[in-house]
């Protein structure tokens, strides 16, 4: 075929103000496609044909609108038969659009859907779930009503439940200020940084020399992060066997030699221990197994001992078997931050603590760790155990925190944080726990006037440990009897005279009372309280039926008349006390 008989014409025009779909021609009356082509092999030229392309459906496309109706609606027309729309940009479909109705139509669904993500997320918790908000409520008048002294439990102010209950939950920020794996942490940034300001400043440390990491879930979420980020796989440690008032999280194996926690399963762990007699820690048979044993991490530290811990002797002794001192102070941490104890932070490379107990603060863990130059005395090992001359706590346990065992820190947890960290380092809160130990101390007076058996024969801190066999009942059904006339407090196993486990103990502490405003002649009370509470379980235990069917125990108290005399005395006292961010 020749070029010049293969020629063909094609005239569409291009509206300049309108989307096309998929083309739109001008407001012609048609549109004509001359075809001209001469197919000499045929001897039969083919003439022009004009061909009709645009058929218009009505009037209202040839009257100079462009191509659209009256009403501002999308033409419809065809091209070769296909139905084609005059589609326009909804922007000027608004702009052009004089109808009233039509905005209102647009308004009313936005407002719909405003009022449809109301309904759902500002509903109080007792409109959206009755059933969870009547639990919550009994279980706050449970705390107004009742005596707290589980030592590791406490109440906090409205300010950390409001950033409990914030926000801030919503927000994804793994990682470190500054090296997020998501955007959008701005904010999230400026309160971690001033949680870990405020905790190196409620503890007196210098941020040229301390580091400190407040993402950990828990206390024991912080354990594991230090041997995580330290020690390999079956290498050792040392901490104060649970029985004599150690933590699960520093390694613990039952008589039986089964691994209670992941630090026994993933690390090898040799307990010491406390003097059976004394009930105080014996530190000359820790050197001794710590030299024999050369763990890599000791840990001093616990959670019910009522004594002092002597850090300087511990330090003598890491430094003699090369490994690194870590203090676990979950229980002591408020008494360390107001300076009323001897502070870990002087002697330890490591200091671990929960973030609630006695610092008032939200349920969580933090991890201090020492950064910069060591200091060593002449003649002492690096605890490190190799030439360095710089820590490198930092970095190897931040990875451990992120990526190695945590996902995204709780971002609310860190503002509460910050929140009870702020007060920790006021005058008030120095005088706060000033009297926490001081109730602790009336209470333990108290307990012994009635010549009760308490481990140490007292306490410097704010806890007590009460050895129960001397009055023949157990820690587990004293507690029951405490419950019920609405005391908490806990059992514990405390070592007797011939060295072997008894569960016959309990674990009393001052702080959650203390916060309520009770003060030592309050605490005198309590002690009758308790001592009426182990004569109504050893009469109990007692009864001649019980003998010789011991597991009936519970049975026995239902109804108890001593029991509920008890329980309406314990809670008309503590319905006298406030209740921080919340009265009944």
């Amino acid at each position: 075929m020749d070029a010049s008989h293969a020629q063909s014409g094609l005239s569409l025009g291009f509206h300049s103000h309108s989307s096309l779909a998929p083309m739109t021609p001008l407001a012609d009356d048609s549109v004509k496609l001359q075809i001209a082509s001469d197919f000499s092999s045929l001897g039969n030229p083919i003439q022009s044909v004009p061909l009709q392309l645009f058929e218009q459906r009505c009037e209202k496309f040839s009257n100079g609108s462009g191509g659209q109706s009256e009403d501002g609606e999308d033409e419809e027309f065809h091209i070769l038969g296909h139905p084609m729309c005059l589609k326009r940009p909804r922007d000027e479909q608004f702009s052009r659009s004089s109808s009233p109705s039509k905005v209102a139509l647009v308004e009313s669904g936005l407002e719909q859907r405003r009022v449809a993500v109301r309904a759902w997320g500002n509903q109080p918790l007792s409109v959206a779930d009755p059933d969870v908000f009547q639990i919550m409520e009994k279980e706050k008048k449970r705390q107004f009503k009742g005596i707290e002294l589980i030592a590791s439990e406490n109440f906090v102010c409205r300010a950390v439940m409001e950033a409990l209950g914030s926000h801030l939950t919503n927000k994804y920020s793994e990682g470190m200020p500054g090296a997020r794996y998501y955007t959008g942490n701005d904010y999230i940034d400026q309160i971690e940084l001033l949680c870990c300001r405020r905790a190196l400043a409620a503890f007196h440390l210098d941020s040229e020399k301390w580091g400190v990491n407040v993402q950990p879930y828990s206390c024991t979420s912080a354990n594991f992060a230090v041997y995580t980020g330290l020690l390999l796989p079956k290498d050792r440690i040392m901490g104060l066997d649970s029985p004599s008032g150690g933590h699960l999280s520093h390694g613990y194996y039952m008589p039986s030699g089964k691994k209670v926690s992941g630090t026994s399963i993933f690390f090898e762990s040799l307990p010491y221990k406390v003097n059976p007699q004394t009930g105080y820690i014996d530190y000359d048979k820790l050197e001794e197994k710590a030299l024999d044993f050369r763990p890599k991490i000791l840990i001093c530290g616990g959670s019910s001992y009522p004594r002092e811990w002597n850090y300087a002797r511990f330090r003598q002794i890491a430094d003699k078997c090369g490994a690194v001192l870590m203090c676990d102070m979950a229980q002591i941490s408020g008494i360390v931050a107001a300076k009323e104890c001897a502070s870990p932070f002087d002697y330890c490379d490591i200091v671990t603590s929960t973030t609630h107990k006695n610092l008032r603060g939200p349920r969580g863990g933090i991890i201090f760790y020492r950064k910069g130059a060591k200091a060593r005395k002449p003649g002492m090992l690096l605890s490190q155990g190799d030439d360095s001359n710089q820590y490198d706590f930092e970095e190897r346990i931040n990875f451990a925190v992120f990526p190695s065992l945590q996902g995204g820190p709780h971002n609310n947890h860190i503002a509460a944080l910050a929140i009870a960290l702020k007060q920790v380092a006021t005058p008030e809160y120095k005088a706060y726990m000033q009297q926490v130990k001081k109730n602790a101390q009336a209470l333990a007076a108290a307990l012994l006037r009635k010549s009760c058996k308490l481990v140490t024969e007292g306490t410097d801190n704010h806890l007590l440990l009460w050895d129960l066999t001397d009055l023949h009942i157990t820690g587990k059904n004293y507690e029951k009897v405490c419950e019920l006339c609405h005391i908490t407090l806990n059992k514990t196993a405390i070592y007797g005279d011939n060295g072997a486990i008894s569960p016959g103990g309990v674990r009393i502490g001052s702080p959650a009372m203390t916060t309520r405003g009770c003060l030592e002649a309050d605490f005198e009370t309590i002690a009758e309280f308790l001592y009426r509470a182990a004569v109504i379980t050893s009469a109990v235990v007692t009864q001649r039926e019980l003998r010789k069917f011991p597991r009936d125990f519970f049975k026995c108290l239902q109804n108890n008349k001593d029991i509920v005399e008890l329980r309406n005395q314990v809670e008309t006292f503590a319905s006298q006390f406030a209740m921080p961010g919340f009265d009944i």
